[in-house]
Parts: structure tokens; sequence; C-alpha cells
């Protein structure tokens, strides 16, 4: 008897693995926008939060724009890495709102400032500290 020839095992384990099912096309495509999403985003938040904090520790009076930048970021950021629904588009309205206020208002105080460091700080040290999640397979 030729080795094709013979039934194929019983035992599920010892079978050879069928190819895999194809993937949706679409799947990478998506994977790439969400990738970019993360990388446009957290780009942005470093250059508005690099502006804030040179202003603090050089001591001069900076306007809205880094806050519009790092705002945008965030909103940016979350959509490409939040992924409850409710946390995605409640952080994506509190930093268009934060960023729509501080347009209005005009002006950055130095209050303003110190309250967006902090933040970011204690967001940063949280993501340093916390392990992702595995995915199941």
């Amino acid at each position: 008897m030729a080795p094709s020839d013979l039934p194929p095992p019983q035992d599920k384990s010892l079978r050879p693995s069928q190819p895999a099912e194809p993937k949706e096309q679409g799947g990478g495509n998506e994977h790439q926008i969400h990738v970019v999403g993360l990388m446009v985003g957290t780009a942005l938040m470093f250059i508005g939060f690099l502006n804030v904090f040179l202003s603090i520790s050089g001591g001069f009076e900076i306007n809205v724009v880094p806050f519009l930048i790092y705002f945008a970021g965030l909103a940016i950021w979350a959509n490409a890495a939040i992924e409850t629904p409710t946390l995605r588009y409640g952080t994506m309205t509190i930093a268009i709102a934060l960023a729509l206020g501080l347009f209005q208002y005009g002006e950055v105080l130095f209050w303003h400032k110190q309250v967006l460091f902090w933040v970011t700080i204690i967001v940063v040290m949280y993501f340093m500290f916390v392990e992702p999640k595995k995915p199941t397979t």
C-alpha cells in the first residue's frame, strides 16, 4: 500500500492540517487605518505636549495652538486605540469640547498648562505599568 492509499488517522491531532480559510480582504486595510490613526494621534499629542512642556520649563507664554494640536491628537488616538464605543466616543467628545472651550477662551493660563502636563504624565505612567490583554485565539 502506498502512503496516499492509507485512511486518515482517527485522532484529529494526527491529521495533516488543512490550509486556513482565506480571511476577508478588508481586514488588512482596517488594520492599516488603525495603525495610522495610532501613529498620527500619538505624534500630534507629542507635538502639543512638547510645546506645553517647554513653555512650562522655559517660563514663556504660548497660545492655544499647542492645546488644539494635543486635543486633536487625543481624539484621533482615541478613535484608533479604544475599543469600547462608549469610552471611545466619550473621550473624543471630551477632547473636542476642551479644544473648543480653550479656543473660545482665547488664552492659556499657567494652570491650564500644569493640568495638561500632569494628566499626561499620569496617563503615560498608567500605560507603562498595565499590561495589554493578549488576544485569545
